[in-house]
């Protein structure tokens, strides 16, 4: 039985959606309780009087606001995230689930849970819609800004491990991302990363932005400033396409009588691109999972970053990461 840590007061829209997300997963899976951390009168009024039972409440009052800065997490000890880190480092709780400032979630985690021996730094990884049916796992995209060729070689160890132990895909191919498929392009970090990185088993080298959306590789390695532009422009196009089409479909009468036809079609790519599917990103390269969800995140992805810090819990997720790196470091 796995106890997971929540953040119950970090998401943009406060405890609402968080708790809903909560009794959503009990409800669908009798394998684990929670420790809500929060304002305790504010989340009785919220919980079901039958899911008492399976939710502890931690009652703390000081929440990080997103302006607030990420260094500020370390002196704001009664803070929610700073409490929710330390069920996990106590040994409390198996993994922490926070939908609220993601820089402060990640330093916190960092410091306090500890990296995986062999880790010089985390990285936040999270899956992108392709072409064809499954999805392409990038990491990092936010946790460092600044990466060098070791950096990428850890992410991309982590990444075909956390493929392989929770999105249980067999063999996953890993690619590099740079401005070119051929070995000499990218620049001199990538270029060394490519050496260091060839070492791996289905390592298929460089690929291109495009690739990702293909599904031609199942990892995608990049580091932190190039990743997060990356996420951020794919969130934008998937939006600018929806409401292109919106618009498209309103101008013509045979395009709305075409579009009670679409509708599955369009239903099923919504699911595709929206980031409530999957949940939140794990931070690859801690002791513990750590699952950060979007601040914006509603009931469904709050329930859906759960399941996904339940079934890190129950892999062999960390210490395959840390044997791996050990045996390509010899």
């Amino acid at each position: 039985m796995h106890t997971i840590a929540i953040d119950a007061m970090g998401g943009d829209f406060g405890p609402e959606p968080i708790i809903d997300g909560l009794i959503s997963a009990l409800k669908s899976n009798n394998n684990f309780t929670a420790i809500a951390v929060g304002k305790k009168d504010e989340l009785l009024s919220l919980i079901p009087q039958n899911f008492l039972s399976r939710i502890e409440i931690l009652d703390t009052d000081d929440v990080i606001s997103m302006s607030d800065s990420a260094t500020d997490a370390l002196k704001r000890k009664e803070s929610t995230i700073y409490k929710a880190i330390e069920l996990v480092r106590d040994g409390k709780a198996g993994a922490v689930v926070s939908a609220g400032h993601s820089g402060a979630s990640m330093s916190l985690a960092t410091l306090r849970i500890g990296r995986i021996k062999g880790v010089s730094r985390p990285a936040i990884a999270t899956l992108m819609p392709t072409s064809e049916n499954q999805n392409t796992l990038v990491l990092d995209v936010g946790a460092n800004v600044d990466s060098d060729a070791k950096n990428l070689f850890e992410f991309a160890v982590m990444g075909q491990v956390y493929a392989e132990a929770v999105l249980q895909l067999e063999d996953p191919i890993i690619g590099l991302l740079s401005n070119g498929e051929e070995e000499s392009k990218g620049n001199e970090v990538t270029k060394e990363a490519y050496g260091l990185i060839s070492k791996v088993p289905n390592f298929a080298g460089n690929v291109e932005g495009s690739d990702i959306f293909k599904g031609t590789v199942d990892v995608v390695v990049c580091d932190g400033f190039v990743g997060n532009i990356l996420l951020k422009t794919a969130e934008g196009v998937a939006d600018t396409i929806g409401k292109i089409i919106k618009k498209s479909l309103k101008r013509s009468l045979i395009s709305i009588a075409g579009a009670v036809l679409m509708r599955k079609v369009f239903k099923n790519l919504k699911v595709r691109v929206d980031y409530a599917e999957y949940g939140g990103a794990p931070l690859l390269g801690v002791k513990a999972p750590v699952i950060i969800a979007h601040g914006k995140s509603n009931p469904k992805a709050i329930h859906n970053a759960i399941l996904q810090a339940i079934s890190a819990a129950s892999s062999n997720l960390n210490e395959n990461i840390e044997s791996r790196l050990a045996q390509y470091s010899k």
